[in-house]
């Protein structure tokens, strides 16, 4: 893998030249790569794929003491070598951010109201918005919980009240706009060159596959997937959905086959595939056919 360190320039491809955060990019590379395969990574391998990212060992190791010290990774050391794998508590948490990325729920149609007095104090979670001290909505989709109160199924009635300013404003939808428009920016080019039978080695279409999801990732996770009534005016998230979706499957043959050739494990190698792998690349391409 040190060979394909550093090799990737601007003129090659806009979407590595610029170093991600070590500890965010580590968070990537487990879900996309290890966890799927068993979630037990050396500490070696991931040194050497964070390389060709711009990430040196040493930012490497304090990314992975931090994220050991905030409870997300843990450490065994067998020999002279260590592996790092998901704690409990992170495993969770990949696992809904792996749905929202391979399986995500369908934008919804309509809303959920909850009242409660409770609701003044209280910090809400996920795409729960506060509309007065006491009133909080939220798209009404199966992944969103409820909230402890008066719980209500509401519609928006149309032509009544303006639904596309609200939740600009409750969400702060520019702000998802803008990740989903960088996103696109920056991964545009990859499906001219997968497309148009570009050259691309398995070490490159891995590097180009994390650097997909990383990006991807960071949007969709602060995207509150609003009713379509809701969404304003050119909203990205389709656009920057369908070229995730293309780009990931066509880069994955060769990437995968780079994992199983490279990547290290308590047992020795993981899998290029296996059934989870197989699992996420056929929703995706059933959903790039639909």
């Amino acid at each position: 893998m040190n060979e394909v360190a550093g090799q990737f320039s601007a003129d090659w491809e806009p979407a590595l030249t610029e170093a991600p955060r070590a500890p965010a990019f580590i968070v990537t590379l487990y879900g996309d790569v290890v966890e799927p395969r068993g979630g037990m990574l050396w500490m070696g391998t991931l040194i050497e794929c964070c390389a060709v990212h711009g990430l040196n060992e040493s930012l490497v190791r304090t990314a992975v003491s931090r994220l050991v010290g905030a409870g997300r990774l843990e450490g065994v050391r067998i020999g002279r070598r260590s592996y790092y794998r998901l704690s409990d508590a992170a495993r969770d948490e990949f696992r809904d951010a792996a749905r929202l990325l391979f399986s995500p729920v369908p934008a919804p149609d309509d809303w959920l109201l909850c009242l409660s007095d409770g609701l003044r104090e209280a910090d809400l979670p996920g795409a729960w918005a506060r509309l007065s001290p006491n009133v909080a909505i939220a798209p009404n989709r199966e992944d969103v919980a409820p909230l402890d109160g008066i719980l209500m199924r509401a519609k928006h009635l149309d032509g009544h009240g303006d639904l596309r300013s609200l939740s600009r404003e409750r969400w702060a939808l520019d702000d998802v706009a803008t990740a989903y428009e960088s996103f696109v920016k920056r991964h545009s080019g990859l499906l001219e060159r997968i497309d148009g039978g570009a050259h691309l080695s398995a070490a490159e279409s891995l590097a180009l596959r994390l650097r997909l999801v990383h990006d991807y990732r960071h949007a969709a996770l602060i995207d509150p997937r609003l009713p379509r009534a809701a969404w304003p005016q050119d909203w990205p998230a389709e656009r920057a959905r369908k070229l995730f979706v293309a780009a990931y499957v066509g880069l994955s043959d060769r990437a995968d086959a780079y994992v199983g050739a490279e990547f290290v494990n308590n047992d020795g190698m993981l899998m290029a595939r296996n059934e989870e792998t197989d699992r996420r690349l056929f929703q995706l391409k059933r959903e790039a056919a639909a």
